[in-house]
């Protein structure tokens, strides 16, 4: 599977990693945290590549994208990918950001509402109180050693500096450990249709998915029997759920569409 472009923009100070597949409507795919374009999308982009124009970046700090020695933010992430894509000529898309994409994804369409045609915003949070019973307190206590290996093994794949895999991991954990529920108003103020997707087991409530539907109009709402990420990816011991996967992109396939 290869890219029909592919290449570094200068971005705010670093270079930014972007990959394109297919033609026809422009939809941006946002990893989440510690991941990269093809870990996260590897399944979605196999599906879609003959309907959309799929634009992948690796995030700062990510797989093949340049780093910072600034903390990482929703925001700046944001205002990094609205840049790129002013770069490379896309001045309205579509969105599909997982997990910490998902929330970079909302900051898109608050910040840059004029770039956002859809979203579709999977396994993401909007507030502490979301994220399942412990995982905060877990993630004050976590360790390099506790970064789950599929993650190391795939950003080393991408980008053999040992320290910038520790910089990755320094970053999007004190981006967490930090974190501060988001005003309702990011998600009161998107224009844009959204379709909300997560799984029942998964890292973030069910129910704070279903209250973040509530606050976006006219959004529309998908939960599936799955965990973290599993209705679109491989999950960590790289077994894949076909039909859910199949399932999930076609319904995002129909609500992009129509």
């Amino acid at each position: 599977m290869d890219p029909v472009e592919k290449g570094y923009k200068s971005v705010h100070g670093i270079q930014l990693y972007y990959e394109i597949y297919g033609a026809g409507k422009p939809l941006v795919l946002i990893h989440g945290g510690g991941s990269s374009i093809l870990y996260d999308f590897k399944e979605v982009i196999t599906r879609l590549k003959d309907k959309f124009q799929l634009i992948g970046i690796d995030l700062q700090n990510h797989g093949r994208s340049g780093h910072r020695d600034i903390s990482e933010t929703f925001e700046q992430d944001a205002d990094d990918v609205a840049a790129l894509l002013a770069e490379i000529n896309v001045h309205k898309a579509s969105f599909w950001g997982f997990s910490n994409g998902g929330n970079t994804v909302m900051q898109i369409a608050h910040r840059h509402p004029n770039s956002v045609e859809k979203l579709v915003v999977a396994s993401a949070f909007y507030k502490k109180e979301g994220m399942m019973d412990g995982f905060f307190e877990a993630m004050q206590e976590a360790t390099f050693e506790s970064m789950p290996e599929p993650f190391k093994i795939n950003f080393l794949n991408l980008n053999p500096d040992f320290s910038k895999l520790e910089n990755l991991f320094d970053k999007d954990c004190k981006r967490m450990q930090t974190f501060e529920d988001w005003e309702d108003e990011v998600l009161t103020s998107i224009q844009s249709p959204v379709l909300f997707i997560c799984g029942d087991k998964d890292v973030m409530k069910p129910e704070h998915t279903v209250a973040m539907a509530r606050l976006v109009k006219d959004s529309r709402l998908m939960i599936l029997p799955a965990t973290h990420g599993t209705y679109m990816m491989a999950d960590f011991d790289e077994s894949i759920n076909e039909n859910l996967i199949n399932f999930t992109v076609k319904e995002v396939e129909h609500f992009l569409t129509n």
